[in-house]
């Protein structure tokens, strides 16, 4: 009989050999991943009775929506085009995108291309055989191609893009950073402004006041240490003009890096007393925050990427199969004789089975597991670390209020008084002892009030940033 298998037989065995290959093919070792199951609170610690609650959170509106200044938007939407930090996350996904090309690369068949041409030329004695003259040039195709049986490729491409998706998420980490960096920013710029007027309005009434004393004393009605006191009035507010002015410059120097700019000066929009906060902030629901905080999905990202290298390194156990061939043509050139052309091709099946290696397959493993193991723990910290940022801004923005309204009454309090204690000093009824005191109290409660105006306008920041907004760009 025939070696040749008839043809009905020879397909059957064409169409099993290509079932197996197919079976072994979707064979993808190591573990699937999935979403870690994390129980959220059914609701934010520092929440009271009377904000707002449902599915509707501040981390949902657009920056531009929440900072309604146009000088600070201008200033964000510069930052988002031109800071350098920005711009090396940017390229950090380049990066990624590009080693996913590499990655997937490897499930498919490799082609290089190669040339040679060799001449060689015998002089002296050689064999009655040997040809004085030889040219031979040949140029192929060389071709190379790994089986992926075990998915060993395959999850070595879902690690690259959990790492694609992790790089976009850092991005936008950045981001969300970056704008509440320049809020923040110039929230201190606008409060440093307050500062100085009020140290410059504070010196101006001063001075008025250390005349009108110098007049006393020269007409007898006051004393020399009124006149003293009064100076001492006037050099603690002198004093604190330079120090403002320097912390002014300083933020706008800030500013100016955060840009992605040389050090220079920053224009102002609304002044601090005009910028309007909301009273209550919405949290939204705390399951949300999974979702909406970048830094949490950067880190899961980060979590699917080390469970598919735990299939990259179980792969190591199982054989390996590659296939290498190679297709070219020539000819020879005998002492001015041509023969050819010539065609070559050649199929070099070779299988790699791993037998003793000490242990360093099974040690990869339990690298890849722990590894694993890690980037779940990072995970679930950060989740901790994301609801106690929230709670922490919740109650900030809600005890910053209260004593800003506080400092508002202790301010026209101390304006109320001032006033008094310089009718008195003026009718003779005190002395400047009095002005003295009520003038540095109005002083620090202006000051406080400023600040306390400022510390409410960054806990809003924080709490925006807490709850994962302003990465949206567009």
């Amino acid at each position: 009989m025939s070696g040749l298998a008839e043809p009905p037989a020879r397909r059957r065995l064409a169409g099993l050999i290509a079932a197996a290959g197919i079976a072994l093919g979707a064979c993808t070792v190591g573990p699937d991943y999935r979403r870690p199951d994390y129980a959220a609170p059914p609701a934010f610690r520092g929440v009271v009775a009377g904000d707002p609650a449902g599915p509707v959170s501040m981390g949902d509106l657009v920056w531009w929506q929440v900072f309604q200044d146009d000088a600070l938007q201008s200033l964000i939407r510069t930052a988002l085009a031109e800071n350098y930090d920005l711009r090396i996350a940017a390229t950090r996904i380049l990066d990624a995108r590009a080693l996913v090309t590499v990655a997937r690369s490897f499930q498919f068949p490799a082609a290089d291309a190669s040339g040679s041409a060799l001449y060689e030329r015998i002089q002296g004695d050689r064999a009655p055989t040997q040809a004085k003259d030889r040219f031979v040039p040949v140029g192929g195709l060389d071709l190379s191609y790994e089986l992926d049986l075990w998915g060993r490729f395959r999850r070595g491409t879902e690690a690259a893009r959990a790492d694609l998706l992790a790089t976009e998420a850092a991005r936008r980490f950045v981001v969300t950073t970056l704008v509440s960096d320049v809020a923040t920013a110039y929230f201190q710029l606008r409060s440093l402004d307050l500062e100085l007027d009020i140290s410059r309005r504070t010196l101006a009434s001063r001075q008025d006041s250390l005349r009108l004393v110098k007049l006393r004393q020269t007409g007898g009605v006051a004393a020399m240490i009124d006149v003293r006191q009064a100076e001492i009035l006037v050099a603690t507010a002198a004093g604190n003009i330079p120090a403002t002015e320097r912390q002014i410059e300083q933020t706008e120097n800030a500013i100016s890096v955060l840009l992605g700019r040389r050090p220079e000066g920053v224009p102002r929009g609304r002044a601090l007393d005009d910028i309007t906060v909301p009273p209550t902030v919405p949290p939204g629901l705390p399951s949300a925050l999974l979702e909406r905080r970048p830094d949490i999905r950067q880190a899961e990202q980060q979590l699917a990427a080390a469970t598919a290298l735990i299939g990259v390194a179980t792969s190591d156990f199982f054989p390996r199969v590659l296939l290498t061939g190679a297709v070219g043509a020539g000819g020879l050139n005998i002492n001015g004789s041509w023969f050819g052309p010539q065609g070559v091709f050649s199929v070099l099946p070779q299988v790699t089975l791993p037998i003793f290696n000490t242990g360093r397959v099974a040690a990869g493993v339990d690298s890849a597991e722990a590894r694993a193991q890690a980037a779940l723990f990072q995970y679930e910290q950060t989740i901790i670390a994301a609801f106690r940022d929230v709670s922490d801004a919740l109650v900030e923005h809600r005890k910053r209020r209260e004593t800003r309204e506080e400092l508002e009454i202790l301010a026209i309090a101390a304006r109320d008084a001032t006033r008094l204690a310089n009718i008195r000093y003026k009718g003779g009824v005190s002395s400047y002892l009095e002005v003295q005191d009520s003038e540095r109290q109005l002083f620090d409660a202006e000051l406080g009030l400023a600040r306390s105006r400022r510390d409410e306008l960054l806990a809003v920041v924080r709490l925006y940033k807490a709850l994962g907004g302003g990465w949206q760009e567009s």
